[in-house]
């Protein structure tokens, strides 16, 4: 633990030096909240009618917003780690004495951390739009919870995909899956007003589940089995993205 805390208040410094970071995990999501609010939000809460849950679109858009937010900070944690490797840095750390796992955790918790407070900012500007959730304590914090656990599991994909590629540009694919898998999911329009096998691909990939267990939960609507499957894709993603991560970092260096 001493030596992640060493890891983390190194991530910590590299942010304030680069503050463009956090502003764009911010700057994204709140633009395309404003986007889809103030240009497309009269049309669609027409369109999609009783569809929508809640009295108005923005009550439907803001649990897809908040994880387009987490989206965005795990790419930028994969540039992250893969300036380290590209720079070097992380071939030094393999010489020195020093917990391996901790390089990595302290990518991990900054990132978490940074993506948990653009979640709450996002919230707030989504409050001052007309959001209005019907949620209690246990429901808030539930929907907290879900929220970092899929922070964390993005997180820990994205430090292994930073390791696996071999330069910053190869964690683009990566940057295209997070961004793009919201607008095919339930985030802006529900699954079954889509057609054929967009609409089977958008109701069993990740990011539905995810979204439909929290805008119940903040809606105060039932959460049925959205709930499970929402925790088993995070926990699932999370074990994944570790075990890689571990097993790429392990790995001697190419020389």
């Amino acid at each position: 633990m001493s030596d992640a805390m060493t890891m983390v208040r190194r991530n910590v410094r590299h942010t304030r030096r680069n503050p463009v970071v956090v502003i764009m995990t911010i700057a994204l999501p709140v633009f395309m909240l404003l986007l889809f609010v103030g240009i497309f939000g009269g049309a669609l809460n027409i369109g999609l009618g009783a569809a929508v849950q809640g009295d108005d679109y923005i009550d439907y858009l803001v649990p897809g917003i908040l994880l387009m937010a987490v989206g965005y900070g795990a790419s930028q944690t994969a540039m992250a780690v893969n300036q380290d490797v590209t720079s070097g840095i992380i071939s030094r750390f393999r010489t020195m004495r020093i917990s391996r796992t901790s390089v990595l955790t302290g990518h991990v918790i900054v990132s978490t951390a940074r993506t948990l407070v653009s979640s709450v900012l996002v919230v707030g500007v989504a409050v001052l739009l007309g959001y209005r959730p019907d949620a209690g304590v246990s429901e808030w914090l539930a929907a907290v919870g879900l929220v970092a656990l899929f922070t964390l599991a993005l997180t820990w994909l994205a430090v292994a995909v930073g390791l696996a590629a071999k330069s910053p540009e190869g964690t683009t694919p990566f940057l295209f899956a997070v961004q793009l898998l919201p607008f095919v999911s339930s985030a802006f329009v529900p699954p079954d007003s889509m057609s054929g096998a967009v609409r089977w691909f958008a109701t069993h990939q990740p990011f539905t589940p995810i979204i439909d267990a929290m805008r119940a939960l903040l809606l105060g609507t039932p959460v049925d089995n959205h709930g499970i499957v929402a925790v088993l894709w995070c926990v699932g993603l999370t074990v994944a993205g570790y075990g890689w991560a571990r097993l790429l970092f392990r790995r001697d260096p190419v020389t």
